[in-house]
């Protein structure tokens, strides 16, 4: 079974309620009719249902099992604006205002997501990464303990003998451009949680990595790299976690006899934490188009899931991106 399949089966096993935003929109619907036919989520489109229903007809798409929520008229407007409110008002929004933005199909079903009547979100096939995250880190927020929204790319490698039978998570890839030592050490614990969650790796081996192996340079980089493994240590004391090190000495053994021996972690890493956004960006798209590796992206860090779409995905990549969304909906925080 592949790990799509994995992923797929394990959805139907404890189905979840996906809201997705971008209602009329065409990949959208379809992949709302497949997420319903196939049993992997609930999928609820927000947005005026006679537009929804003009666009599932020009797509040839049958909307049977999928819900259908118009925040316009809405029994739940009041109740989120009123939560918007309270949320919000301390810096400085408006009772007027929560009720304008609470009519936005994005803010509306992220608050569904926060109130319980959504597990999770998934948006961006028309709608930027930003669009969502401002309602997001809003209303949801982070994760207690965990003070930075990142990613991770689950790096589905064909070579079973790489990572986790195939399995590495790369983080951050998207998010953070120049993450600081205290960032770089939250995103580490974050992308633990998200290969126990999402890709089975119960025993996660995270490499922080750098252009240094255990102090063969030295340079404001590399210290920032050596100052964030010991931030993740004091919060995670019990996780294999381990820096700064070369890529060769994370996954190579033989390497990592030379160069890091000792180490709980080098020679053996599943989960790769990427200095910056520029470093981690190149080496998953190395990894994906010249190692032949599926990537998979999700946010991590917030507490109740929500997850972006390049715009331009296909409806395979928006079902996908649905099961994993439930996954995490699964084993995530509860709201406060």
């Amino acid at each position: 079974m592949s790990f799509k399949e994995r992923v797929f089966e394990k959805a139907r096993q404890n189905v979840r309620t996906i809201v997705l935003p971008e209602g009329d929109e065409r990949r959208t619907i379809l992949a709302a009719q497949q997420l319903a036919a196939e049993g992997i989520a609930r999928p609820v489109l927000i947005g005026d249902p006679s537009s929804i229903a003009d666009a599932a007809g020009k797509a040839g798409a049958s909307l049977t099992g999928v819900g259908i929520v118009d925040p316009a008229d809405s029994p739940k407007r009041e109740e989120y604006a009123g939560v918007l409110y309270e949320l919000r008002k301390a810096k400085g929004m408006s009772e007027e205002e929560a009720g304008r933005l609470i009519a936005d199909p994005m803010y509306f079903g992220v608050m569904m997501v926060r109130q319980g009547d959504g597990d999770g979100l998934v948006s961006g096939a028309v709608h930027t990464t930003g669009d969502m995250l401002r309602p997001a880190l809003k209303i949801i927020k982070t994760r207690p303990g965990i003070k930075v929204v990142s990613s991770s790319l689950l790096m589905d490698f064909q070579d079973k003998e790489i990572g986790h039978d195939g399995l590495m998570v790369f983080s951050d890839c998207v998010v953070i451009p120049c993450p600081s030592d205290e960032e770089l050490a939250h995103i580490a614990i974050s992308a633990a949680d998200t290969a126990r969650t999402l890709c089975g790796i119960e025993d996660p081996k995270v490499a922080l990595l750098s252009f240094s192996t255990k102090g063969s340079a030295e340079h404001e980089l590399v210290s920032k790299v050596r100052s964030a493994v010991r931030i993740a240590r004091s919060l995670d004391p019990a996780l294999a976690l381990d820096g700064e090190l070369q890529l060769d000495a994370a996954i190579v053994p033989e390497v990592a006899a030379l160069k890091a021996g000792g180490s709980p972690v080098a020679g053996k890493a599943n989960v790769l934490i990427f200095p910056d956004l520029q470093s981690g960006n190149i080496g998953y798209k190395i990894a994906q188009r010249m190692g032949h590796a599926q990537a998979y992206a999700v946010l991590q860090g917030l507490a109740r899931p929500c997850n972006d779409l390049s715009r331009g995905c296909s409806v395979g990549d928006i079902v996908m991106t649905a099961a994993l969304t439930a996954l995490q909906a699964a084993g995530s925080i509860k709201q406060p």
